[in-house]
This record gives structure tokens, sequence and C-alpha cells, in this order.
């Protein structure tokens, strides 16, 4: 047990080191992309400070794989410069048993990890895309779902235009049941319309079988119209639309779930949302098995040389694997392979390859 607790305080110990160094390296990099993207606007230090400390999360929970790779990676090259696995070896304790404890004791410091920063990003994210939009000086648009209705609101100089239906296609573009809110920008609501079948062209919503009431008049029943087919300007695109719902780092863990739920039953495609659940639930093995990949690929005697090859081969190593998880979420997003197969089958393929080079390590 002293032998276990002494690895997992080293790699903890390389944890917090790495992590200080891409922190620093991110923010940085960040606010000198900030400062680029608002050059034109009137935009303080502290503003991109700002900025730059609410993205730096999402960044940094993309890339932790990689950062307890290396800092085990650093572990293991030191272990072997010291000569440590011989002496352990030779009292009679394998490697691959030495690893087991720090193994399942780094698999549960995942799971806190990624029950911690998961909603710690989605806070972040949103507010990020807040502040961005406010130093724009952009209204924006906004798509909600709640329940099986689907809110919309799109914005101008001359006012705002709140959008309801209780269903729309997959696409989001065509809505059914669709009412409109119109406020103008002095007066608030000044009219409403109510139209069977609702579908976004560029530049325009096309409605059909239409009743539209002006609310400005005395009796705005009274006044109604019906038309066959409206046009009412629009700058929503089919883009922006998905976009609002590509964001899936602005809905924590724990609501996924239930945002899936409610937007299949609004009928929208909820593909995304259900890769990134699984692929959320599968971040602990992915972490555990890139840990265990570099300790199998960098323990080897000091004697052999080859350090800086094997330090190359797991950086290599972690590349490729993230490159291979990032095409099989793209695959299980559009639907060409089974979600759980794209977003399990890289995590678990990494800790199967990992365990075998640990079992290699073994003599015997």
């Amino acid at each position: 047990m002293t032998l276990d607790l002494y690895l997992i305080r080293r790699l903890l110990a390389a944890c917090v080191m790495v992590l200080g160094v891409f922190v620093g390296m991110l923010l940085l990099l960040d606010m000198v992309e900030q400062m680029r993207r608002f050059s034109g606007q009137s935009a303080g230090m502290v503003q991109i400070l700002r900025l730059s400390a609410l993205n730096t999360p999402e960044s940094l929970y993309e890339i932790a794989p990689l950062v307890l790779m290396l800092s085990a990676m650093w572990v293991a090259l030191a272990w072997s410069r010291s000569s440590e696995f011989v002496v352990i070896r030779s009292a009679g304790r394998s490697v691959p048993r030495l690893i087991v404890v720090p193994a399942l004791a780094f698999f549960a410091f995942s799971i806190v990890f990624v029950a911690v920063m998961n909603p710690l990003v989605a806070s972040t994210t949103r507010e990020y895309s807040r502040a961005q939009a406010q130093l724009r000086g952009d209204a924006g648009s906004a798509v909600i779902i709640s329940g099986q209705d689907v809110w919309l609101r799109q914005a101008d100089s001359q006012g705002q235009t709140v959008i309801f239906s209780p269903r729309a296609e997959d696409t989001g573009t065509v809505l059914h049941d669709v009412t409109f809110l119109i406020f103008d920008a002095n007066d608030g609501l000044s009219a409403r319309l109510r139209a069977a079948r609702a579908e976004l062209q560029p530049g325009a919503w096309s409605l059909h079988l239409v009743k539209q009431w002006n609310l400005s008049e005395m009796n705005p029943e009274q006044q109604a119209t019906r038309s066959l087919r409206v046009t009412l300007p629009t700058d929503l695109t089919p883009e922006q639309i998905r976009d609002s719902f590509a964001q899936v780092r602005t809905v924590p863990l724990t609501q996924l779930p239930g945002f899936i739920a409610a937007l299949e039953r609004a009928g929208f495609a909820a593909l995304e949302h259900r890769m990134r659940l699984n692929m959320e639930l599968a971040l602990p093995v992915l972490m555990t098995g890139m840990m265990l990949l570099a300790l199998g690929l960098c323990i080897h005697h000091a004697r052999a040389g080859g350090a800086g090859i094997r330090a190359l081969i797991t950086i290599l190593a972690g590349f490729t694997l993230f490159f291979l998880r990032n095409f099989a979420q793209v695959l299980g997003e559009t639907g060409q392979v089974p979600v759980m197969l794209a977003a399990w089958g890289p995590p678990v393929a990494t800790l199967l390859l990992a365990v075998g080079l640990l079992l290699n390590l073994e003599e015997g």
C-alpha cells in the first residue's frame, strides 16, 4: 500500500504541474485571440481577461485526457531514470500489479473530475456566449425547448419577434401550428399572427393559412384578417437554429437525458446530444486508459536508452487517439455508426491496448 500511495502522489503532483502549465498557456493564447477578435470594439483588458477566463475551462476540459497522459509519461520517464521499477520488480512486485490501485484511484478521480467540470463548463460557456454578444452589441436570437414546445426569438433594430410552436421538423426550419408575437421597439406588443405552417426561407418566414391580429386596434378580433400566405422578414438562418442546439456544452450532464427527450418530443433530431451524453460517460474510461498507455509506453530500463523516442511515440499515440475519438464522434453524430459504438469504442480500445502493453512488461 505504501508503494501505491507513493505512485498516486507522484502522479497527482505531475498532474498539478502539467495542468498549471496548460492553464497558463491556454489563458495567454485565448487573451491574444480575444484582443484580435474585439480589436474594433471598445473592450478593455478587464473584459478581455474575463472572456478568456470564461473560455479557458472548456478548452482545458477538452484536453484533460492528454494532460493526464503527459503527467503519466513524465512520472514513468522519471521512474525509469531512477531505476525504481527495477528495484520494485527485484522485490517481487510486478509493474502491472503495482499500477492496479493507482489506476482505480485515478478512475475514481476522473469520475469526480467529470462530475465537477461538466456543470462548470456548461455555466462558463453560457456566460461566455452572453458576454461575447454584449460586447458585439448583438441582440441575437434564441432557441428554447420547453417540454413539447419550441420557442424562438429573433431581434432587429425595429423590435423583437417571439415565435412559438408545439412541433417542429428535425431541421428546425419548418414549424407547425405556429404563433408569431411581434414587439415594437417603442410600443411593445403590436401584432400577433397564427399560421398552420411556417417555413424558414432565405431572409424570410413563409407562413401558410395565416390569421393576423393588429393589437393596436380597439377590437383586434373584429379587425383580424386571414391570408393564404404571408411573408415575414427574418435574419435567422438554418445554421443559427442548428447551432443553438449544437452547443451541448451549455447543458449539464445531469440535464442532458431530459433535454434529449424534450428535443425528440418537439420533433428535433438529438443524435449529437446522445453522442455527447455517451462521450461524457465514457470520458473516465478514456482518461484512465490514456494514463495506463503512457505508463506502458514509457516504463523501461534506463540502460536500454531511447527515452526520447518513447516520449515521442507516447505523444503521437495521444494525438492519434484524439483524432480517432473526434472522427468517431462525427460518425456517431451523423448516424453512420451506432452512438454507443462511436462513443465507447475508442475509450475501451485505449484501455485494452494499455492493459496489453502493461502485461507485456511482465516477463514470464
